[in-house]
């Protein structure tokens, strides 16, 4: 009989806004000029402009000394007379607090090592091209031609102009490497068709030049890139954010600007179900109040006949979270639903679920390979959103458990196995780790542990609950190999070894790779 077991509170996931990088770092040099005379600007790297001043009563004086910075390795002229710490406004003289300084430098830091990640990955590759490079192949004989043209700006396709057997080739030599003192690695499962494999599309809103702009940050910022298109993303979620931009003029309604709290749309989130074809249309608002609702509705239904339903939620807080806490269905049922592995899942706006479902398919039926269930053991499906795993494991398992800590996730899970009428699962809101460890001191126990944490890995007290409970068989399914290593240490410790993994293309032309790995106690 399925059951929900209500237990803490729900905790959001989510990531900490990454904000505006300051300038760099605080090395100043500088040049007293002598008599004024024209020279040629040497370029953003080369000679400092010599200027000259005039007094109050229009005569020429001599020049005084220009503070220059250093800014990403270009010499870039100040011009003012200030210091670099002093800013349009500030009194002569005003020097900025200690804290402003190093949150300055923190917020350089995060752009530099974001740019310095991509980049490294990229430079990996043979053939790769950085993305600087790309935004700088104009200056050269020949210019790098991209796939997309705004990749070197977004980020968020660093490897698109790499042919896609060497990521591949790099991806699989990524994990071998990573993982090469613990278990074998498997061939790498690539895709047939690479392209527009992501089932969900999220795009931030804001303006530009009196016009409305729709399209991702910028890595590392809340800048804008304005796009119509992904390579990466579902066409039809593309066209259906474009008609809703299209939209906003004629009724009417403003974007949200970050800046002064002002405006309506924040974001609209599509998510579209690849075997079902249905597709779910989420609109971020920063006010409960929707003026002409029912006729945008309608006209939106009009344009894209194929939406299943359409849903209003509120984000009302100065947060870098997409969605907020409320919302309001404001046509079809709420939900979506798609098919994975002959199994049918209730998709909500705030639910995980795999953004690549082709993949996905092969990667759980690998999962299950390495579970090696016989129909009697109990599984644990750690980490268990709205069910997947543990669903697809059912028909193999005498009992399953699923633990998750997202409650609208454990609502979605509970109806996804009445509606596949499996009834020997159990779904708990819960921390799967202090949930383990009571079973532990009830003295249940389990045979296989399924886990697939997110990209952070698990942590210690959680691998070692698992080791508490004592299951047979650990299977790890991880979205980030480094992590994956960094835990399989910590396994090792507590009486686990790692026997084989299968690396994963679960998305195409960016750095990220998903593995799963099979582990069994020592003591078997």
């Amino acid at each position: 009989m399925v059951e929900i077991q209500e237990k803490g509170r729900e905790r959001g996931r989510g990531r900490k806004a990454a904000q505006n990088p300051a300038p760099g770092q605080e090395k100043k040099t500088s040049q007293s000029l002598g008599q004024h005379r024209k020279t040629k600007d040497a370029g953003p790297r080369g000679r400092d402009k010599r200027l000259e001043r005039e007094d109050s009563g229009g005569r020429r004086r001599k020049p005084q000394s220009v503070e220059s910075t250093e800014i990403h390795g270009s010499r870039k002229n100040l011009g003012t007379g200030r210091t670099w710490n002093e800013k349009p406004g500030r009194e002569p003289g005003h020097t900025v607090s200690e804290e402003e300084r190093e949150s300055r430098k923190g917020r350089q830091r995060n752009r530099a090592s974001a740019r310095e990640r991509r980049e490294g990955q990229a430079a990996k590759l043979p053939g790769a091209a950085r993305p600087s490079q790309n935004a700088e192949a104009g200056k050269g004989k020949r210019k790098v031609q991209s796939l997309c043209s705004v990749s070197g700006r977004c980020g968020g396709c660093q490897l698109l102009d790499v042919p896609y057997d060497k990521q591949l080739a790099a991806k699989e030599k990524q994990v071998t490497e990573l993982l090469k003192g613990f278990c074998r690695v498997y061939p790498i499962t690539g895709m047939e068709d690479p392209f527009h494999y992501r089932n969900k599309v999220h795009a931030a809103f804001g303006y530009r030049k009196g016009e409305a702009v729709s399209g991702i940050y910028k890595e590392g910022t809340h800048e804008i890139v304005p796009i119509d298109s992904c390579m990466l993303e579902d066409k039809e979620a593309d066209q259906i954010i474009t008609t809703v931009r299209g939209m906003l003029k004629s009724f009417k309604l403003r974007t949200y600007d970050e800046d002064t709290g002002y405006g309506f749309l924040r974001h609209v989130l599509v998510k579209r179900g690849f075997a079902t074809g249905q597709i779910m249309v989420v609109l971020v608002t920063a006010s409960p109040v929707f003026p002409s609702k029912n006729h945008f509705v309608k006209a939106l239904l009009e344009k894209h006949p194929q939406i299943t339903t359409i849903i209003q939620n509120l984000n009302d807080r100065h947060t870098s979270m997409v969605l907020g806490d409320r919302e309001h269905v404001l046509y079809g049922k709420g939900y979506i639903e798609d098919e994975l592995c002959r199994r049918v899942f209730r998709i909500s706006s705030k639910s995980f679920y795999q953004v690549n479902p082709v993949q996905t398919e092969k990667l759980y039926k690998k999962a299950m390979e390495a579970a090696a269930l016989t129909g009697k053991e109990t599984v644990i499906d750690a980490y268990c959103g709205i069910g997947t795993i543990g669903i697809v494991a059912a028909e193999k398992a005498g009992r399953v458990i699923g633990v998750e800590m997202n409650q609208d996730a454990v609502r979605d899970a509970v109806q996804n196995a009445r509606r596949n009428k499996i009834t020997n699962i159990q779904f708990y809101n819960n921390d799967a780790g202090q949930f383990m460890a009571g079973m532990a001191d009830a003295g249940e126990r389990a045979d296989v542990v399924f886990m697939d944490p997110p990209r952070s890995g698990s942590t210690e007290e959680f691998i070692e609950a698992v080791s508490v409970l004592r299951p047979r068989r650990v299977v790890y399914v991880s979205c980030n190999p480094e992590t994956l290593a960094r835990d399989l240490k910590v396994f090792k410790k507590n009486g686990y070894k790692a026997e084989r993994a299968w690396p994963f293309d679960m998305f195409p032309h960016t750095e990220h790779v998903e593995v799963a790995c099979c582990l069994q106690r020592k003591d078997l």
